[in-house]
């Protein structure tokens, strides 16, 4: 995967259109490319990618301090005592991140202003690049070989980096450039500034191909960005536990209603089963209950009239009721069919009652469904019949 690195201009001025330098290195960590471009134009070429971003000379506030063995919360606390000391100003307004303690009980510690590093954070992620370091400028450094020092000159500072882990920004001082610059066997000189002229090609890739750190100032920054986000994601689990909990509902429900026809079918077959005189069950729970007290006052009827014959002929002839029965009356002969509230009397009345009629049942509507009587007490309400039939 190749990398993009930014070495970003003072913080306090930066914007979308201020000139950055940037390098990109391929898999192996060798700088392929270097230029100069805006955050607008970097981001158009980057096409989402993350990046180191390195601060200015003037942002790289970067020491050491000297700490006994401690634990890792322990170490924390001493970091956050010291730079209450070290920093000039109101150390709420500043990250502070630190490296691990080395075997020479050294810690590095450095600090940037939260407001400028949290705009830098929207900036970058305005134009779709997304925040994966961010260092002292002394660590784009390479490093360098075992006792040198790799050194570079940025903006009148002084960059100097000893290790993977420890780096210096210092002012440059004449007299101090002076000093490294007799001292050539000890410094490893990177050159002057990170793009340099083509006969300089080697300063320059060393310039930027330094081994991050394993610490820096961009984990708290990359939580400040995302904060933003943290509504979207929230939305989204919000959704996702919505459609998970409709989707239980409707599966409840429809076990529900499979729990419900299955009982309704054991209802049916268990009627039948007790009494096998029933040629039709269309209200199971009614039907056994007119058997068991017919039983009791011995008035059984005989399969084929009364009782059972309506019933017969009702299911053959009225096949749309199936389901829709909420009760049935039979009183002096007639049988009462009292439908659900919601069922409807449907069906082509004409062709079924005349049906029913040559069986010998004549059929009256009412409010709440159908009176059906046998074919001699027909003719006692021949009129209210016929107004039925009409309907």
């Amino acid at each position: 995967m190749t990398l993009l690195r930014i070495a970003l201009p003072p913080l306090e001025h930066l914007t979308a259109d201020s000139e950055c330098e940037f390098a990109r290195l391929d898999q192996r960590g060798r700088v392929a490319q270097t230029g100069v471009g805006t955050l607008v134009q970097i981001g158009q070429q980057a096409r989402s990618q993350a990046v180191e971003c390195f601060l200015h000379p003037v942002d790289s506030v970067l020491t050491c301090i000297e700490l006994p063995p401690l634990s890792a919360a322990r170490v924390r606390a001493a970091v956050e005592c010291a730079a209450q000391v070290l920093i000039l100003g109101d150390k709420a307004q500043m990250h502070v991140a630190h490296s691990a303690r080395d075997g020479n009980g050294q810690v590095q510690v450095s600090w940037v202003s939260r407001a400028d590093a949290e705009r830098l954070a929207r900036l970058l992620a305005q134009h779709r690049l997304t925040l994966r370091g961010l260092y002292p400028a002394p660590y784009r450094l390479a490093l360098p070989p075992a006792g040198q020092i790799s050194a570079s000159v940025l903006d009148d500072h002084l960059l100097l980096r000893q290790s993977a882990e420890q780096g210096a920004v210092e002012p440059l001082v004449k007299g101090r450039l002076d000093d490294f610059l007799a001292n050539g066997d000890r410094v490893h000189w990177m050159g002057q500034g990170a793009c340099a002229e083509p006969s300089e090609a080697q300063p320059v890739a060393l310039s930027w191909s330094g081994i991050a750190p394993s610490w820096g100032l961009h984990d708290g920054i990359r939580r400040a960005s995302s904060e933003p986000r943290g509504w979207g994601r929230a939305l989204a689990c919000a959704a996702v536990a919505l459609a998970v909990w409709v989707t239980g509902l409707n599966l409840y429900a429809a076990r529900e209603a499979s729990q419900g026809q299955q009982l309704k079918a054991q209802m049916v077959q268990r009627v039948q089963q007790a009494f096998p005189e029933l040629p039709v069950i269309l209200n199971p729970l009614q039907q056994a209950r007119q058997q068991l007290a017919a039983r009791q006052q011995g008035t059984v009827d005989d399969p084929a009239q009364g009782f059972n014959r309506l019933v017969l002929q009702a299911g053959r002839g009225m096949p749309f009721m199936a389901g829709s029965v909420q009760r049935l009356v039979f009183v002096d002969g007639a049988l009462h069919v009292s439908l659900l509230a919601e069922a409807s009397r449907s069906g082509n009345d004409k062709d079924w009652q005349s049906a029913l009629a040559q069986a010998g049942i004549s059929v009256s509507a009412v409010d709440d469904g159908w009176i059906l009587r046998p074919g001699e007490l027909a003719s006692s309400d021949n009129d209210h019949s016929s107004g039925a039939e009409d309907e």
